[in-house]
């Protein structure tokens, strides 16, 4: 059977103190796989490159999973040697706001991040910085449980969409305030951002004022918490032009630090309330905050009752991006910081291509742990390598160029699905989904199990492309229909 190594890769539960790797005396197989699985397959070699075939065999035998060991010696014989070269490793350095930061990848204000041990772990794992949990004047008691998430087929632990309906955070506004003050101290080459939400402008100045006094390098103002439970605070607010021009204006007056709004997704135009809070001396934007959702989960119910929260995870990214489009579209000389979805090095590449000089990652390190931040460098790092990018500031923005309106898009040409008979193996998923979703352009021979595209139906749509489960079908080249 024909082994695709990122499908094994994510069987692997990634787990904690390895069984396999303690089994392997020569390498590291579990960081190998989770190399792979976290899109960083030639680089993973590195961790077994002292193993020989009886290493990664024992390896193999002691793995855990319930369905069976991972197939660690096939996964990695597949693989060849990294043809990078990444001995001058490119400079992931680059300035937000003005202030230096060893890498783009921060932590989002959430539960990920709501003490001093935790952050200092992140920051001594490689993380550059971090959007601690925000920090508000009022009471805060949450509910049991307050996560819920969706998986496929039932499948347990890796999900691809997470709700919670935590809000902001429980310690003492002081407590929280001397946390990022002695973070600070500690780690002065890391950045420390100050998330904060008030009810009132008071609220939001006296806040604003203890992240400066306490040597915050920046505050982030909270615009987009989707389940406050205190009325004029949250989303509701962000939702205003109004309102968070206003915050962010008696803010900007009251600190000389950066000031950076937060904005809510749960909004027709982000753009509108981000640019008024431009216009109020705004320093940069972060985006976004999680989406308004309900799941049916009864688990997860709340002593049998319901309600809306926040949405997060790899599922909402292109939602995600959708939004960092509006804004560096719309407010093309404002620095964006790009949350929601990032798992991976080229999850957080995509929200750079669009214009972000930072990246949040919250969901991501909720699921597999600070750790990922290993790979996020790795992975970015040998990407700007294998492109000849000396500095990340390069990539800023880049694929913005190439986003148009529909109406402005090519439809003169167009580019034919094409099928690898090596790699088709009959199933007839192409067939199925063209005929009841498409336009009917594949043949089907029951005999031989082969699939025909009908050149003269087919009108370049590639559903057959995206539900082939093997990757058989690829493209050809783009060709102009008027001259056919």
């Amino acid at each position: 059977m024909l082994l695709n190594i990122y499908e094994e890769a994510n069987r692997c539960l990634l787990c904690k103190d390895a069984p396999c790797t303690k089994a392997c005396k020569t390498g590291d197989p579990a960081r190998a796989i989770r190399a792979i699985r976290f899109d960083n397959h030639k680089p993973a070699l590195r961790w077994v490159k002292e193993c020989s075939d009886r290493d990664l065999e024992l390896a193999e035998q002691a793995c855990i999973h319930p369905g069976g060991p991972i197939r660690i010696r096939e996964v990695l014989h597949s693989i060849s040697p990294d043809d990078v070269d990444v001995s001058q490793s490119p400079d992931l350095r680059i300035k937000f706001c003005g202030i230096p930061c060893e890498n783009p990848f921060f932590l989002a204000s959430s539960a990920v991040c709501t003490n001093y041990e935790m952050v200092a772990r992140a920051f001594d794992a490689g993380w550059a910085g971090v959007f601690y949990k925000t920090i508000c004047l009022q009471e805060i008691r949450e509910v049991s449980p307050r996560f819920d998430a969706k998986h496929s087929n039932g499948v347990h632990g890796d999900f691809y969409g997470f709700r919670n309906m935590e809000q902001l955070s429980e310690n003492p506004v002081e407590m929280d305030f001397d946390i990022l003050h002695r973070l600070k101290q500690d780690y002065p080459a890391k950045v420390v951002v100050a998330s904060i939400m008030g009810q009132t402008e008071e609220e939001w100045v006296r806040l604003a004022k203890m992240a400066e006094d306490a040597g915050c390098d920046a505050v982030e103002l909270n615009f987009s918490c989707p389940q406050m439970k205190h009325k004029g605070m949250g989303s509701d607010v962000g939702q205003s032009p109004e309102l968070v021009k206003a915050y962010t204006a008696c803010v900007k007056n009251s600190v000389k630090i950066p000031v950076i709004p937060k904005m809510t997704p749960n909004i027709t135009h982000i753009a509108e309330p981000a640019a008024a809070c431009v216009e109020a001396g705004a320093d940069a934007i972060s985006a976004i905050n999680t989406i308004k959702s309900v799941t049916m989960t009864a688990e997860a119910e709340v002593a049998g009752q319901r309600t809306v929260s926040g949405y997060s995870g790899r599922a909402v990214r292109p939602i995600a991006l959708r939004h960092v489009l509006e804004l560096a579209q719309a407010l093309p000389h404002t620095e964006l910081s790009g949350i929601g979805g990032i798992e991976t090095w080229r999850d957080a590449l995509e929200f750079i291509q669009l214009g972000c000089n930072n990246v949040q990652v919250c969901t991501a390190v909720m699921q597999y742990g600070y750790r990922i931040i290993d790979d996020l460098i790795i992975g970015l790092g040998r990407y700007m390598a294998k492109r000849g990018i000396s500095q990340l500031q390069q990539l800023v923005g880049e694929q913005l160029p190439k986003f148009l309106k529909p109406d402005n898009l090519d439809r003169e040409t167009i580019v034919y699905p094409m099928i690898d008979r090596n790699l088709c193996i009959g199933c007839g998923r192409c067939y199925v989904s063209c005929m009841d979703g498409g336009h009917q352009a594949i043949d089907f021979d029951l005999e031989t199990r082969s699939p025909r595209i009908i050149g003269t139906k087919c009108v370049g749509c590639h559903l057959c492309r995206i539900v082939c489960p093997t990757g058989a079908i690829g493209t050809s080249k783009r060709v102009n229909i008027r001259r056919q």
